[in-house]
């Protein structure tokens, strides 16, 4: 049976709140704690190529985190002074000791964030299909009847190339660690794996794991017949795919969950109605997979533990039965070869989510973006004091 541990990181997907990953993944790298496997998809799979392929010769935690402060954008509103946003930058006092104002205020950055985005997009990340530059370039300009998506969400991808080195990401290319993103096909709901140590890791790749079509991003080709959308269509916690690649070694998982699966109170209104359904749609639900990783584990020692108390039994005289017996220990060793690997911890890593807000995915404001990557660097703070690896 195997005894190496494989440290392991899922990232799940979430937009803008991917940065709460970078934050996870800056305080582990902070504490020394070497990651041999790294899974995500949406937002998450573009965290993981960073880190598996980071160009720079060490800290990749440094090369993501710049990455983050890149996409974030300050929102120009032209609000005046008096405006409820200018309070924010303007406080009175009442605003400071007063809980429900400071979160009526951040909802409405958060909101204006988000419609700020939405029309005018943001370079860094995606822009609107209507801009007048796509006029020379969109067959569809002028007929958005046909369109299939509004947003051309490449700059997301291409802002990222200044930090990755994508020769890392193939067979034997050295990376940080192996890189596993997921997507899914749109026209057989499969998933599509996308694994480092297999095949070569591309642009087009990360282009597929992040095309989610409920933020009107588009469809990608990633070989010829092969259209791929975001993998949280599926499963927005790729650890079954880390299983199935790698399932000889043992396995300590860190598990970033940017949906939380459980909250204090019911929702309040309509808005907090959808954002707790979103919460429990993109919550992790690997627990399933974990159980049976281990009872798979457990099931395998019991028979080995049997196989050693059996193999004596057989002399030289019955070679008839010796044969039988030397077929099924073969049988026995093909299987625990390919499913012999044990999850030894899991240990979550949650967002803060002290003002629910539907639009939060989509809020790449720097104050935001800098506040969600110090929560992740808390929160991983707070697991890591109470284990020891």
């Amino acid at each position: 049976m195997p005894n190496t541990i494989e440290n392991v990181l899922i990232l799940q997907g979430g937009g803008s709140l991917g940065a709460f990953g970078c934050g996870v993944f800056k305080a582990l790298a902070n504490s020394n704690i070497k990651i041999d496997i790294i899974a995500g998809t949406s937002i998450g799979g573009l965290n993981a190529s960073i880190i598996a392929g980071s160009n720079a010769k060490e800290h990749p935690e440094k090369q993501l985190e710049q990455y983050w402060l890149e996409l974030a954008e300050t929102i120009n509103t032209n609000l005046k002074p008096t405006s409820i946003e200018s309070l924010v930058e303007y406080p009175i006092p009442v605003l400071v000791t007063d809980p429900s104002a400071i979160t009526r205020i951040s909802q409405v950055k958060s909101l204006m964030s988000f419609y700020s985005a939405a029309f005018l997009g943001n370079k860094k990340v995606f822009v609107p299909r209507w801009r007048p530059e796509f006029a020379f370039t969109d067959p569809q300009y002028i007929t958005p009847n046909k369109w299939t998506y509004l947003y051309d969400h490449s700059p997301l991808v291409k802002t990222a190339e200044k930090y990755i080195d994508y020769n890392k990401l193939r067979p034997n290319g050295d990376p940080n660690a192996r890189l596993i993103i997921t997507a899914v096909n749109v026209l057989t709901a499969e998933p599509l794996i996308f694994d480092s140590s297999k095949q070569r890791i591309t642009s087009r790749h990360i282009l597929a794991t992040t095309g989610y079509p409920s933020y009107y991003f588009r469809w990608v080709e990633v070989e010829k017949g092969i259209y791929a959308w975001d993998g949280s269509l599926l499963s927005n916690t790729p650890l079954r795919e880390v299983i199935e690649a790698s399932p000889v070694k043992d396995k300590r998982i860190f598990l970033v969950e940017n949906y939380p699966k459980k909250c204090d109170t019911l929702p309040d209104n309509l808005l907090e109605v959808q954002h707790r359904a979103r919460d429990i749609m993109f919550s992790d639900k690997t627990l399933h997979n974990i159980q049976m990783s281990r009872a798979i584990t457990h099931y395998l020692r019991l028979i080995d533990d049997l196989y050693k108390m059996l193999e004596d039994q057989f002399s030289s005289e019955k070679k008839d039965e010796k044969d039988k017996f030397e077929k099924l220990r073969a049988r026995y060793k093909k299987v625990s070869e390919e499913h012999g690997a044990e999850i030894k911890d899991v240990y979550y890593i949650t967002r803060s989510e002290r003002s629910p807000a539907l639009y939060e995915n989509a809020d790449f404001s720097l104050d935001t973006i800098k506040a969600s990557i110090k929560d992740g660097e808390l929160k991983t703070g707070q697991v890591l004091k109470d284990i020891k690896i």
